[in-house]
C-alpha cells in the first residue's frame, strides 16, 4: 500500500497568488476570448486535440468498431478521442439532429447516406472539404461511383463512406449440396428468372421437408425494393403526390405472395427466427443482410453467400452505406475539422476489420486486396455493391426511417396470405400518401 509521508520537514510554502498584473492580463485574455464567442481551445489545455466522434453501432458491428479505434487511438496518442455510441434508429437520429441544431454536434458521426437528405445537409451538417480528404488519400479515385455520388447534397460533399451493406442471399452448403444445387467449387449453381428461381427452391424444399428459403416476413420493405428495382421500378415524390409503376409493384409482391403461399418461404419469421431457419435447417436459403454473418458464424453450421438472386434477370439487391458526416457546429475549429477528416480515412484505409462484419468496405484498395480475397464469404459478393439500389429520397425513406417501418403493415399481409397484391399495393400507396402528408421534422 502506498503511504503518505509523514510531515517531518516543514510544508512547503503555499503558492504565490498571482500579482495584479497577472490577474488584469488574465482578466483581459479571457474577456477578449468572451468577445470572439470561443472557449480556450481544448489543444491549449491538454496539449492534444479534443475529437469527439458519434455512432449507432452496437452488438459485432460496435465490438469491431470498438477494436478500429483502439487501434486508431494507439496510433495517435497526440488526439483526445472519445467515441459515443447511441440506441440505433430513430432515437440517435434524433440526438444527432438536436446536437447539431443547437450548434454543439460531435465533431464527426457515423450516418446511414440514406439519411443524409433528412439531416439538412447546409443546416444540420456541415460540408467536407475534398481537397482536405484527398490529403488523407480518400476521393473519387478510390470509392465506387454510385457510393460516392450518394454522398454529395447540391453539389457540396456532406459524407464520406466507410461501407455498402445490402442483402445477400446465405447458402447452407450442407443442405444444399444434398439438393444438388451446388457446382464443383461448392457455389450456388446460377438460376436467372422467376421460373427457375422457384425451381431452385423446390429442390432444395425436397432436402428440407419445409422450406427453401429463409427470410424475413416481418419487415419485407427491403426485399420489396429489391425486387421492384429489379425490375427499372421506382418512386417518384411530386409537391401533392408521387408516381409509382403498379404493374412492375405487383409483379414483386406477386413472387412475396406465392414464396409464401407455396410454402417456399415461412408465413411469418422475424428476427432471430430467419437465420435459425437456415441454421437448423429448415431452409437451404436465406436472404438477409450482410451483417448476418457473424450469427451465422457462431452457429458452426457450413455456409457460404452470394448476390441477392436474379428474381428479375440481375442482382440488384436494397442496401444502404455507413458514412461519416460531420454535424453543425457554430465554430468549426479547423484543427479538430482536420483531425475528424483524417480520422474518416484512417477509418476506410484500415476497414478490412469492418469488412469481417460482412460490410463490403468503400475503399476499393481494400476490396481489391489479397486480404480480402481470403475473406469467406464476404469475397463472394463484393460484387453487390455496384448493385446496390438506394431507397427513393423523400425524409421519410432510407434506413431507420418510417417508411420501412409502414411499409411493413401492407407488404407483411402478402406473407401471412391475408391480401392479394392488388389489396396490398392499395394499402402500401395509401401509407406512402399517408407520410407524404407530415411535414418534415427538419
Amino acid at each position: 500500500m502506498r503511504r503518505t509521508s509523514r510531515a517531518t520537514h516543514a510544508p512547503p510554502p503555499a503558492p504565490a497568488g498571482p500579482g495584479r498584473r497577472a490577474f488584469v492580463t488574465g482578466a483581459l485574455a479571457t474577456a477578449g476570448l468572451a468577445a470572439a464567442g470561443c472557449a480556450p481551445p481544448d489543444t491549449l489545455l491538454t496539449g492534444r486535440t479534443r475529437l469527439r466522434q458519434w455512432n449507432l453501432f452496437a452488438g459485432g458491428d460496435g465490438n469491431r468498431m470498438v477494436e478500429m479505434h483502439d487501434a486508431y487511438q494507439a496510433e495517435h496518442p497526440e488526439v483526445d478521442f472519445r467515441a459515443t455510441t447511441f440506441t440505433w434508429g430513430a432515437p440517435f437520429y434524433t440526438k444527432v439532429a438536436m446536437g447539431a441544431a443547437g450548434g454543439r454536434g460531435a465533431d464527426i458521426a457515423t450516418v446511414h447516406v440514406s439519411r443524409l437528405e433528412s439531416l439538412a445537409p447546409g443546416r444540420l451538417l456541415d460540408p467536407i472539404d475534398p481537397a482536405l480528404l484527398a490529403e488523407f488519400g480518400i476521393d473519387d479515385t478510390v470509392v465506387l461511383p454510385n457510393i460516392w455520388e450518394k454522398c454529395f447534397f447540391e453539389g457540396e460533399l456532406y459524407a464520406i463512406p466507410i461501407d455498402t451493406h445490402v442483402l445477400i442471399q446465405y447458402i447452407n452448403l450442407d443442405v444444399c449440396r444434398q439438393a444438388g444445387v451446388l457446382d464443383a467449387d461448392d457455389r450456388l449453381v446460377e438460376v436467372s428468372g422467376v421460373d427457375d428461381y422457384f425451381d431452385l427452391l423446390r429442390e432444395i424444399q425436397g432436402v428440407t421437408g419445409e422450406y427453401g428459403l429463409s427470410m424475413d416476413t416481418w419487415n419485407p420493405w427491403s426485399n420489396f425494393w429489391a425486387l421492384y428495382r429489379q425490375q427499372d421500378g421506382d418512386i417518384v415524390f411530386g409537391e401533392d403526390d408521387f408516381e409509382m409503376d403498379d404493374d412492375k409493384a405487383l409483379a414483386a409482391m406477386d413472387v412475396m405472395y406465392r414464396l409464401s403461399e407455396e410454402g417456399l418461404a415461412p408465413r411469418h419469421s422475424r428476427d432471430a427466427d430467419t437465420a435459425a431457419n437456415l441454421s437448423n435447417g429448415h431452409a437451404g436459403l436465406m436472404i438477409h443482410g450482410n451483417w448476418e454473418i457473424p450469427t451465422l458464424e457462431a452457429t458452426g453450421i457450413e455456409f457460404s453467400a452470394t448476390q441477392f438472386p436474379a428474381v428479375f434477370g440481375n442482382h440488384r439487391t436494397r442496401g444502404d452505406s455507413h458514412c461519416y458526416v460531420f454535424p453543425h457546429q457554430r465554430v468549426r475549429d479547423p484543427e479538430r475539422t482536420r483531425a475528424a477528416t483524417e480520422y474518416a480515412a484512417w477509418m476506410l484505409h484500415n476497414s478490412l476489420t469492418w469488412a469481417g462484419g460482412g460490410h463490403i468496405p468503400a475503399y476499393q484498395p481494400v476490396v481489391e486486396s489479397a486480404e480480402y480475397d481470403a475473406l469467406h464469404p464476404q469475397s463472394e459478393y463484393r460484387e453487390a455493391a455496384e448493385n446496390v439500389q438506394f431507397e427513393p429520397e423523400a425524409w421519410f425513406s432510407g434506413s431507420a426511417g418510417r417508411l420501412q417501418e409502414e411499409a411493413a403493415g401492407a407488404l407483411t399481409t402478402l406473407h401471412q396470405g391475408t391480401q392479394t397484391p392488388e389489396q396490398s399495393l392499395d394499402q402500401l400507396k395509401a401509407t406512402i400518401r399517408d407520410l407524404m402528408s407530415v411535414p418534415s421534422p427538419v
